[in-house]
């Protein structure tokens, strides 16, 4: 098949150039909502954490799917891994439409669970609304990509998003500069140009993968079985780093009423999400490839390629954000004015240095465990740091030793540097070899 021919690389770059495209997305709606207010900013950032909180469950699919069918793929048996794929649908689907409506009619209560910042609240109440009773779009959208990206067709999930983020972009001016609709401007813009998104990447799968062809299917339990396999721990993984999560950012909010701490994260992340762009698109090109060198049995060529995908994107996207370090000054000022929230950021992103170290290995390593089948040990690590180093260093540090944001980011660093180390150790180790899907 067309797709297995593909080298990492081309792999790689459309899968790079679309994680830039769709963090630049995040990034411009952070600038132009700066022009309401640093709370503003705030209130989007808490509501999409929150959002990010819910919507977890719809991995139990998308990376079991990516194992069960990057495998059969290179196992020689696309017709399974059509058929994963709508499986994938129906429970996304349904579990979508029950996700939408919940967080459409219970945002208020959510936010006042949690504990926001008193200034944040009605603005993430109205994001939150809004964008989380779109949330099917985010079922729909990553199961029909990663359809598209284990045939190896990447290009095309690359267009659908940049024509999304282009839309956003404009819908975005309209109603902030033109209807002043504030943070609702945002959020509707963010559902509308996700519906595009969803209809374009729909329109690829038909005309690119003709699955009527493919003739071979097994029973859609044993399939379903594979794929929550796979997709449970991970998604597990997911609830546990969200949970965390959660804790970090209610701690944030006990450290002062104002939400600046929440805000200095929020002008973060959105600088320092771009310096791993590199490292996440080897981590999912090399995901992608894992699964169709463990379906063919290509062991030795798997581990090889996984170490090097490993060493390249943490190298990079070290180097990526010391450069963005540096340059912090000039690029808060594209969002605030205010020195001592520069100071504060700029205090951030030079920690962010060794989180990226971190995180990009994890990412890289952890993907691969997944893919090959090895999806437990990853949920048992991420149970154990990160509880002990990101949501208990945010208390000690942040609170405790009164370092506020600043400690919190020194957790976190400790959190994804200790468990890349336990994936490292882990996929050394050789275990992953011994978890294949297929069966002969």
């Amino acid at each position: 098949m067309e797709g297995q021919n593909k080298s990492l690389f081309q792999l790689f770059v459309p899968l790079c150039l679309e994680t830039i495209f769709y963090m630049l997305s995040g990034m411009v709606d952070t600038l132009m909502l700066s022009s309401v207010g640093d709370q503003a900013v705030g209130a989007v950032g808490t509501a999409n954490t929150y959002i990010g909180v819910f919507i977890i469950m719809y991995s139990v699919v998308s990376m079991g799917m990516l194992a069960v069918m990057t495998q059969n793929i290179g196992a020689g048996r696309p017709g399974i891994a059509c058929q994963a794929k709508t499986l994938g649908l129906w429970f996304n689907g349904i579990l979508g439409v029950v996700m939408s409506v919940f967080l459409f009619f219970c945002s208020d209560g959510i936010l006042y669970v949690v504990g926001i910042a008193p200034a944040l609240k009605e603005p993430a109440v109205q994001y939150l609304r809004i964008v989380g009773g779109g949330s099917i779009l985010n079922a729909m959208i990553p199961i029909l990509a990663g359809y598209l990206r284990a045939f190896g067709y990447t290009k095309q999930p690359l267009i659908a998003t940049v024509t999304g983020n282009i839309l956003n972009f404009i819908l975005n001016a309209v109603f902030l500069f033109r209807f002043h609709l504030g943070v609702q401007g945002v959020a509707s813009a963010t559902v509308i140009s996700k519906v595009v998104n969803l209809i374009l990447i729909v329109i690829f799968v038909r005309r690119l993968i003709p699955a009527k062809k493919y003739s071979e299917r097994v029973n859609s339990g044993e399939i379903l079985r594979k794929i929550i396999r796979i997709g449970l721990p991970s998604a597990l993984e997911n609830i546990i780093y969200n949970i965390a999560m959660t804790l970090v950012i209610r701690f944030l909010n006990q450290m002062d009423t104002e939400g600046i701490n929440v805000a200095a994260r929020s002008y973060t992340a959105q600088i320092t999400n771009l310096s791993f762009c590199v490292g996440s698109a080897l981590a999912q090109a090399n995901a992608i490839m894992t699964g169709w060198y463990m379906g063919a049995g290509k062991y030795e060529i798997c581990d090889k390629q996984t170490k090097k995908s490993a060493a390249i994107g943490a190298v990079l996207a070290m180097g990526t954000e010391f450069l963005f370090a540096v340059s912090a000054p000039v690029l808060i000022s594209f969002f605030t004015q205010d020195k001592s929230m520069v100071e504060l950021v700029q205090k951030l992103m030079f920690i962010d240095i060794a989180l990226e170290a971190g995180r990009v290995t994890n990412l890289v390593y952890g993907n691969a465990l997944k893919t090959s089948g090895d999806a437990v040990f990853p949920v048992i690590l991420g149970a154990v740091f990160m509880f002990l180093c990101a949501a208990g260093g945010t208390y000690l540090l942040g609170i405790q030793l009164h370092l506020a944001v600043v400690g919190a980011y020194i957790g976190l660093t400790a959190d994804e540097c200790s468990r890349a180390v336990g994936m490292m150790l882990r996929w050394r180790s050789g275990a992953w070899k011994k978890k294949g899907l297929i069966e002969d």
